[in-house]
């Protein structure tokens, strides 16, 4: 039970764009992880999860963005919450599938 507490907040949510999308057909999952994850309990997370062969994991940081907004009272500014991303390349043959009711 614990593990898998411990690689739900490793993992939070798979990232499915048509960017995302698109890169699937180079077997290349996209994942929005915890900020101090590395790639190391990355790739050991994705492989217990989903049962595939992680061959690489690239990460970057996502920066927030500037929004603002028109309102009767005045403009609201703001940003969005800026998130660790990573892009997960699986073995040639093996895919991941995010809509499986398992």
């Amino acid at each position: 039970m614990r593990k898998e507490v411990e690689k739900m907040s490793i993992i939070i949510k798979p990232i499915v764009t048509e960017k995302m999308t698109g890169l699937e057909k180079l077997s290349r999952y996209g994942f929005r992880v915890s900020k101090n994850a590395n790639k190391i309990e990355i790739k050991k997370a994705i492989e217990d999860m989903y049962n595939v062969t992680v061959v690489s994991v690239n990460t970057m940081q996502v920066k927030g963005k500037n929004k603002s907004r028109y309102t009767k009272t005045g403009v609201i500014k703001g940003t969005t919450a800026s998130y660790k991303k990573a892009i997960v390349t699986v073995k040639e043959g093996e895919v991941i599938d995010f809509y499986s009711n398992n």
